[in-house]
């Protein structure tokens, strides 16, 4: 799949075919308009014309290493913003650091869990809100690590960051919105956060909170 094959009208979601009549679908119903397509290949929906889904039932993360695959091969095969859902159960908890691993540290995509496809739902519906909505632009500030005491090598500049990424980081515990924000301006990123060392994390956002960061 590629950026622009896929038109998503405002307030609807595509979604594939195989998901006709499940949970997702009928809890989804007059929350948004949901389509069905045939096609769309590892695609589980699509929420706006650049950002796609991939599910991960507990299911899969039972059945074996098959859903690893399919991880690779999403994010090989598409130029669009991949997000994954996964279902994080009693079952299946005891896979999901392994999960988070692969899909946030090695193919960097955004990682959200549900606890079941109609918690999946509201997530769904709540994204599709988000982008109709626009971005959350957060200020990012750079400082050169050899010249911080000099106010002309200091460079400060805007970045829109996708809703979902916001989001993602306020699943981390004892992180709300306020400490989610300051956390993507310090860090810019994700990936950076996961490998922030724990001082660092505390100039940020205290020893406590910092804790548990890290732990997560």
């Amino acid at each position: 799949v590629t950026a622009g094959s896929i038109f998503v009208p405002y307030g609807h979601v595509i979604g594939n075919e195989k998901w006709r009549g499940s949970e997702i679908a009928q809890k989804l119903q007059g929350k948004i308009r949901l389509i069905f397509e045939d096609g769309l290949g590892l695609v589980d929906f699509h929420i706006s014309n650049r950002t796609c889904i991939l599910y991960i039932s507990e299911a899969d993360l039972v059945a074996g290493d098959e859903f690893k695959r399919r991880l690779v091969r999403f994010r090989n095969a598409i130029s669009l913003g991949g997000i994954v859902i996964v279902e994080k159960t009693q079952i299946s908890d005891q896979y999901y650091l392994a999960v988070q691993n692969l899909v946030v540290l090695e193919l960097g995509m955004v990682l959200l869990p549900v606890a079941n496809q109609g918690e999946a739902s509201q997530l769904i519906a709540q994204l599709v809100s988000f982008y109709a909505s626009g971005f959350v632009l957060f200020q990012v500030r750079e400082q050169s690590k050899d010249h911080n005491n000099n106010p002309f090598l200091r460079k400060q500049y805007s970045q829109l960051a996708e809703p979902s990424v916001f989001r993602t980081v306020q699943q981390i515990p004892g992180v709300g919105k306020t400490k989610a924000l300051l956390l993507l301006q310090q860090f810019g990123s994700i990936h950076r956060l996961c490998n922030a060392s724990l001082e660092e994390l505390e100039l940020v956002v205290g020893q406590t909170v910092a804790q548990q960061i890290y732990r997560f």
